[in-house]
């Protein structure tokens, strides 16, 4: 019986702790807002939504430093996400 509460209470304190999410590498130049949202921190759909709109009508990012400029992106969220904002694809990688 002991056991068993102990289990209980480990398994209720596991489902109160907020999840923990990582996040990973992408092409802020070609990824789609979904993927954007899913894979940086702090970013979610609607952001992520002006990130590419803000592509669309700017044209590729030049550097991380560019996202400031979309509404919603500040320096907190840059520097959270900074190694993992790629910019440029693998074909592009191989001219430099």
């Amino acid at each position: 019986m002991r056991i068993r509460n102990r289990l209980l209470a480990g398994a209720l304190v596991g489902l109160m702790m907020p999840a923990v999410t990582f996040a990973g590498p992408v092409n802020i130049n070609t990824a789609d807002a979904e993927t954007i949202s899913a894979e940086l921190q702090g970013v979610g759909l609607s952001r992520a939504q002006a990130i590419v709109e803000y592509r669309k009508a700017n044209g590729p990012f030049k550097s991380a430093e560019d996202l400031i400029a979309v509404k919603g992106i500040g320096e907190k969220t840059l520097e959270m996400n900074r190694a993992n904002i790629l910019l440029d694809s693998p074909d592009q990688r191989d001219k430099k």
